[in-house]
């Protein structure tokens, strides 16, 4: 068999020019495997052909290929050489690199600028510095190169020395020695360089806007962006960022209107903007408006949705993410964690749970504390604990996660036993883990071991007790019965006392009929919390049930002269996927009204024959039995369970939700 001879051209004829310009879009597009084919085709090669195919295994990360091809070249150049150097510097194997470049038989600026382009990107700027001023010439790239590591290195002074020795300075130099005094926070010295520049771009107007922009100082940034003789795309957004990061969200949509074509990038800036300013409505607009949309446009509407209380939408956009063929990024995988947990849905989080192992997102500590707190919310402890278990890893959070699960539920025991496990292991406790372990002793009764733990945060943790912590010792203490004890300590507190603090000490005053101290914790309420309806009506059962009937009439006229009503709670229970709400007085409602009010009166026959009789001391004093019994028997969290009970197949937990 014959094989077509394969000649060396020291010129390109028209025919290798065109073999070569071929192999480099083929690369470019990654395909390596056709490119190739291209050049193993080519009767007569040149110097560039070689090049071109050697460039193009780097760029499609074959660097074994690339050095065989280099191995067997009839003829190399400078050009050759640097090629290797920045190859293997693209594929980061620096050492590599060094070798190639150590073995040149002879150096030019280009092998310098590679190498010490390389070392600046690997971290190691003071190397680059060595090789630098090793370098026999230099030119105005190797200036510019060395003076961007010294900036990324984030040594302003030695960049600024350094700018002062080039011997020349263009447009690229100049700009980069403004992002670099901008990041250091010092715009004038930036505005300096920028306001003596011979020649200035768009770049350096937009580096300098943005320097501004990130220093606060977003009017100044207006005024040189209104007097910019050009913008471009970049130019409006990083405008437009720096009115919605100073929450400044109206001018930020009025240059929004303005800008002449917005970029993706922009509208994700003015939806998440928009959004987290309570205007959902105009965010979404400009969501349905765009014409082409990215991953963070889909995670920018989802956060908003989330934040806004609007979960059921933002299941929805979720799912129309993945349906239009967009995979779910981490932003939107923590919103939706977080809507699940909001909504109490375990079936969603469920799904969300696999979504986040196919796209592994399960090794990510952040992610997967979310997810727990998602089960957690959702009453599926022991889902939560495996997960727990099974990452090796965990930070503080996820212990947190854990014990804060544990305690909301009840489960005081096993939160304590969590809370030891982790100072075992050496964990060191925050605040948050402090919450969520006095609340557990809160819950199981445990007041001297809550009292050792409080006290022994300062020593053991360097934690300093904040009002909530104080809230938690009030509700350990006001729920054994040591009320006095609870108010003492609200007095002798180094901290304010919030609403937080005064509302757990009234819950103990309700639980033991403490009028006296009662009266004390709502005043103080009323003050914090002047809108709050709870503090009223606790207070006004506390009357009721004394029989002191015009302190009753007097906190009604008041709350009417301040218009305040209480909302009635909702309770709310998930089959099939889609979620029951449930609220009292809004039973007729309901499509399936007639079913559940059977429902109900089978389960008040049955509660009645099991001897069970409703306790009314906690509805309204001031309304008769016959209502008190109503309110009872169509409590939304009754309507929510005999909904489940009524579609949820026998066997299967009903997992109900309420928001008092």
């Amino acid at each position: 068999m014959r094989f077509p001879t394969i000649r060396f051209r020291p010129s390109c004829t028209a025919s290798i020019v065109a073999a070569n310009r071929r192999i480099n879009q083929l690369a470019r597009l990654g395909q390596i495997d056709a490119a190739r084919r291209v050049f193993d085709e080519m009767r007569e090669r040149s110097i560039v052909s070689w090049n071109s195919i050697i460039a193009a295994h780097f760029l499609n990360h074959q660097p074994h290929h690339a050095q065989h091809l280099f191995d067997r070249m009839p003829q190399r150049n400078h050009a050759s050489w640097n090629t290797m150097i920045s190859g293997y510097i693209k594929v980061r194997r620096l050492d590599t690199a060094l070798k190639v470049f150590n073995s040149m038989p002879e150096r030019n600026v280009v092998s310098w600028t590679s190498m010490i382009h390389g070392y600046i990107q690997d971290g190691s700027v003071s190397e680059a510095e060595n090789l630098f001023h090793e370098m026999p010439e230099k030119n105005v790239v190797s200036w510019t190169v060395m003076l961007g590591g010294l900036i990324q290195d984030g040594r302003i002074d030695d960049a600024g020395k350094l700018f002062d020795e080039m011997p020349e300075k263009d447009v690229v130099a100049r700009t980069s020695m403004i992002g670099g005094y901008c990041q250091a926070g010092r715009t004038k010295e930036a505005r300096e360089i920028f306001d003596q520049m011979p020649r200035r771009n768009v770049v350096t107007w937009t580096n300098m806007i943005s320097g501004y922009v990130h220093n606060s100082k977003v009017d100044v940034a207006r005024k040189l962006f209104e007097v910019m003789p050009e913008r471009n795309e970049v130019s409006w957004t990083v405008m437009l960022t720096g009115y919605t990061q100073a929450g400044r969200i109206l001018e930020a949509f009025e240059l929004f209107k303005r800008m002449p074509e917005k970029s993706v990038i922009a509208c994700n800036a003015m939806i998440l903007g928009l959004g987290q300013n309570g205007m959902l409505a105009k965010a979404r607009k400009v969501f349905d408006q765009m014409l082409e949309r990215d991953d963070g446009t889909w995670s920018a509407m989802i956060k908003v949705y989330e934040r806004s209380g609007f979960e059921l939408e933002a299941l929805d956009a979720f799912r129309l993410m993945q349906r239009v063929g967009f995979p779910p990024n981490y932003p939107s995988i923590i919103s939706i964690l977080a809507a699940c947990a909001s909504l109490a849905i375990l079936d969603h989080g469920r799904q969300v749970h696999q979504v986040m192992l196919r796209f592994h997102y399960d090794a990510d500590v952040f992610a997967v504390s979310a997810l727990m707190t998602m089960y957690v919310k959702c009453g599926d402890l022991a889902k939560a604990k495996k997960v727990f278990d099974m990452f090796g890893s965990k930070d503080v959070a996820m212990w947190n996660s854990m014990i804060t699960g544990y305690a909301q539920h009840g489960l005081g025991e096993e939160a304590l036993g969590v809370y030891y496990d982790m100072r075992v292991v050496g964990m060191v406790p925050d605040d948050i883990t402090y919450i969520g372990v006095l609340s557990a002793c809160s819950y199981t009764g445990k007041v001297n071991e809550g009292k050792e733990i409080f006290e022994s945060m300062r020593s053991d943790s360097l934690v300093e007790p904040k009002a909530e912590h104080y809230a938690c010792m009030i509700d350990l203490l006001g729920r054994a019965g040591h009320v006095d004890e609870a108010f003492d300590m609200i007095i002798k507190m180094p901290v304010e006392a919030d609403a937080v603090v005064w509302g757990a000490l009234m819950g103990a005053c309700r639980m033991h009929m403490n009028l006296e101290i009662a009266e004390i914790a709502a005043k103080k309420l009323l003050q914090l919390e002047p809108r709050n309806a709870g503090p009223y009506i606790l207070l006004s059962n506390i009357y009721a049930s004394r029989g002191r009937w015009e302190d009753v009439a007097e906190l009604r006229k008041v709350m009417s002269e301040r218009n305040v009503s209480k909302s009635p709670g909702c309770s709310w229970v998930e089959v099939d996927k889609k979620v029951h709400m449930f609220t009292l007085g809004d039973l007729l409602g309901h499509p399936e009204h007639v079913i559940i009010i059977g429902m109900l009166e089978k389960l008040d026959g049955l509660l009645k024959d099991a001897g069970y009789s409703p306790d009314g001391s906690f509805v309204l004093h001031d309304v008769d039995e016959e209502q008190k019994i109503h309110n009872l028997r169509y409590h939304s969290e009754r309507q929510a369970v005999a909904f489940g009970l009524l579609k949820i197949p026998e066997g299967v937990p009903i997992h109900y939700y309420e928001k008092p």
